[in-house]
């Protein structure tokens, strides 16, 4: 006996169920006029459903979602164009009802956001954001060309830990090799690839001493690891929500999230705080500005606990460099573990701050980029108050010739290359760790999206979806963020 089983239907997707029924009821004959009837109810029944879903959906969008939206983002970071690039992608927005503003005090990406190494990786952390944030990553490269766009590829990564060498070539205020003639030819002998090998030294990774080289250990491979380059990455991200509706108003420097009292309802008996509206000055100008507000996202990163006190976020500067090596580097990302030895040079102004010499061992990290330059970064340190704004970070370039001179210590091609930027920023962090804070306060209409630590680019696409999900739908849909929840905090 035929059988005619597809009729008990459990799909979630009526479409498919309803074209996959004609197409069955049109190109098989059916036997009897009863079975007949039975399809034709069956596919009305189908069409019925699909439009009675229909209309469900579209009823929960239009008594969940207000007719205007006046969203204000408060940081042009990473996460602050992320979200607004989500914003405007998000299917319930609507430019004609929807007014996005996004203030940030001096330009995009002025601090970490512009300053990172833009390294991304499934093995990072939260998990409850990584996986979603690394898929989105890819999705964003591919869609608006990445590659070319922000420098995103697939890379490798590893810990390597070396012996570091006196630099006698090395100018220690220019960066330049001493005489200007020292090259590194790339050549190794039999010996040194011997000792490379014996290292567990990838062959491609020929860019470091093999007299320094002890041990390497893989972190990731093009499979879990890639990378952007952060400042063209979170540029491209303003851009794209510019072309979408997003008025990006720069020198904003923010003064105030000014709030009022809600009235007690039946279902809330208790008056809470709502957002009413946000205070800026323009630095430019000297004018203070008033914008209205329905939704207020703050991702300013280490300076949010300014405009939310209660936010426990607090700031680490970091300083870091950029080389074009002498030549052409594998695209590695490489966390070092370097022994300096006793009689390694020191900076008197930057030891008489910390009170001691160089460590014993350095950890700094180096990216090799798509665009032949090498990104490193050293230590964090505490000993510069946070400033107004990204414009005003103090860059230590003492601490920044560390950097170079540890990893030139490692690496010829890196001491022979040309230092192209020497730069500080401020990264965030939540106090007693379990960042970043994701999510609604105790504030009606503030969204909190700060504290990501070193982890910002990674997490930045994910978050700035989960960001246009509370906007339009009420709550995270993509991932668990309930660990992320501000409110656990006291927000």
């Amino acid at each position: 006996m035929t059988s005619y089983s597809f009729l008990v239907l459990d799909s979630t997707t009526h479409i498919t169920a309803i074209i996959s029924a004609i197409i069955f009821a049109s190109t098989r004959p059916l036997p009897t006029k009863r079975l007949q009837d039975t399809v034709t109810t069956e596919i009305a029944g189908l069409i019925s459903e699909l439009a009675l879903t229909t209309l469900s959906r579209k009823f929960a969008t239009m008594t969940s979602s207000p007719e205007k939206k006046e969203i204000v983002i408060i940081g042009g970071g990473i996460i602050g164009c992320t979200s607004a690039y989500f914003l405007t992608r998000h299917p319930d927005y609507d430019p004609s009802k929807h007014n996005i503003t996004l203030l940030e005090a001096s330009k995009i990406a002025g601090g970490a956001s512009g300053k990172a190494g833009g390294l991304l990786a499934l093995w990072a952390y939260p998990s409850n954001i990584v996986p979603l944030s690394y898929r989105l990553h890819a999705q964003l490269a591919k869609e608006h060309g990445g590659e070319t766009r922000w420098g995103y590829r697939r890379i490798h990564c590893g810990q390597l830990s070396a012996k570091g060498r006196l630099n006698q070539t090395k100018s220690a205020t220019n960066g330049h090799s001493a005489k200007g003639e020292s090259l590194s030819l790339n050549k190794r002998d039999t010996k040194a690839l011997g000792k490379m090998t014996a290292a567990g030294i990838p062959k491609d990774l020929n860019w470091f001493s093999p007299e320094s080289v002890r041990d390497y250990s893989e972190m990731g491979d093009p499979s879990t690891t890639a990378q952007v380059h952060p400042y063209q990455f979170t540029t491209a991200m303003a851009e794209l929500a510019q072309e979408k509706g997003v008025n990006i108003i720069l020198n904003a420097l923010v003064t105030s999230i000014d709030t009022t009292t809600t009235r007690p309802t039946t279902t809330n008996t208790n008056p809470s705080p709502a957002v009413k509206s946000v205070t800026y000055k323009s630095t430019t100008t000297n004018t203070a500005h008033t914008l209205p507000a329905t939704t207020i996202i703050l991702a300013a990163g280490p300076w949010t606990q300014r405009l939310h006190p209660p936010a426990p976020i607090s700031a680490t500067r970091a300083h870091s460099i950029t080389i074009t090596p002498s030549h052409p580097i594998t695209p590695y990302a490489i966390f070092t573990e370097i022994a300096l030895p006793p009689s390694f040079p020191t900076h008197k102004n930057t030891f008489l701050k910390s009170k001691g010499p160089h460590s014993k061992t350095v950890t700094p990290e180096i990216y090799a980029r798509p665009d032949n330059s090498a990104y490193a970064c050293g230590e964090g340190d505490h000993f510069v108050p946070l400033p107004a704004t990204t414009a005003d970070v103090e860059t230590d370039l003492e601490r920044c010739q560390d950097i170079v001179d540890y990893i030139s210590s490692i690496s010829d091609e890196l001491r022979d290359g040309e230092v192209t930027a020497r730069q500080a920023c401020y990264l965030p962090n939540v106090d007693g760790g379990g960042g970043p804070l994701v999510g609604e306060t105790g504030t009606q209409g503030l969204l909190l999206a700060a504290g990501h630590t070193c982890w910002g680019i990674q997490n930045g696409p994910g978050t700035g979806k989960l960001v246009s999900e509370f906007v339009f739908e009420g709550g995270a849909k993509s991932a668990d963020v309930r660990g992320l929840d501000p409110r656990r905090v006291g927000c």
